[in-house]
């Protein structure tokens, strides 16, 4: 298993994604066994939003991190485009450590692009960076146009990562996006690498293939999915899972390495793009 490295940091290439986490009570302490069983398994970068339970994830991790040192943990939040001003930034970064009980951040997101202009989300991210408020920023949910255009901007040499979805079934990226982030040194955060338990409709977990290479490792459909999507060295896979049971299962996929014949085999069916693909999103 090899570390990750991202804004200049060693970590994980499992984390854990938040999104749908912190909104009930009758669930808010597996959810924080959960983040614990993750910390406590090697796992170090948490991946949460101001958008998810509006809030409710941050708080969830806010107190989920307390026992442990604030530097041992890699914290990752995302602000709204609608907030994503020079105006607004500052306030809903305020906000988001309030929530999470921390005065930093480690990498502070772009959650997705609207209206305000790229040239104000970035100097209000240099802003809060240079304030230490966040160690350091990326984008999420941008293609190679839209993250060219950042790269290019002032200060936009700072741009650290770029979180979009990824998964077998969604390889678009590897054709442009991807070469593009290898150039810049810029690691992929991958959300839904195990396309959130077939729910998107791929039906992944009876995929013959993927079926007889699980068994051949002894391991997960699941465990096959989040292995593949971190064979190369340079991708963060962040699943979300408010079970510990499950967190562990997660966990022990970054010790399985694919052979040069499992990934063929993956190739015959799920296939690397050989042209340019629309982003998928969500």
């Amino acid at each position: 298993m090899k570390k990750v490295n991202i804004a200049g940091r060693e970590v994980f290439p499992i984390g854990l994604g938040t999104m749908n986490m912190g909104d009930k009570a009758a669930t808010f302490d597996q959810e924080v066994a959960a983040i614990r069983t993750g910390l406590d398994n090697g796992v170090q970068l948490i991946d949460t939003a101001e958008m998810y339970g509006s809030g409710n994830a941050e708080k969830l991790v806010g107190s989920a991190i307390q026992p442990y040192t604030r530097e041992d943990v890699f914290l990752v939040s995302k602000v709204l485009p609608s907030n994503a001003s020079k105006k607004n930034l500052p306030v809903s970064l305020d906000q988001s450590l309030k929530r999470l009980e921390t005065d930093y951040l480690d990498l502070y997101l772009l959650h997705w692009q609207e209206d305000i202009p790229l040239e104000e989300t970035v100097e209000a991210l240099e802003k809060a960076r240079n304030q230490g408020k966040i160690k350091a920023w990326g984008v999420s949910n941008l293609d190679v146009d839209d993250l060219d255009y950042v790269i290019d901007l002032p200060g936009g040499e700072n741009c650290k990562a770029n979180q979009v979805r990824y998964n077998i079934a969604n390889r678009g990226i590897e054709f442009d996006l991807v070469p593009m982030m290898n150039k810049y040194h810029m690691p992929v955060i991958a959300y839904s690498p195990i396309d959130r338990g077939d729910s998107f409709g791929a039906n992944l977990t009876k995929q013959n293939v993927l079926k007889e290479i699980a068994e051949k490792h002894e391991a997960s459909v699941f465990q096959i999915l989040l292995a593949w999507s971190i064979r190369n060295g340079n991708t963060i896979a962040i699943p979300q899972s408010s079970n510990p049971d499950h967190v562990l299962h997660n966990i022990e996929a970054a010790d399985i390495s694919l052979t040069a014949e499992d990934l063929q085999e993956i190739d015959t069916v799920y296939p690397e793009p050989v042209s340019k693909q629309r982003l998928v999103l969500w």
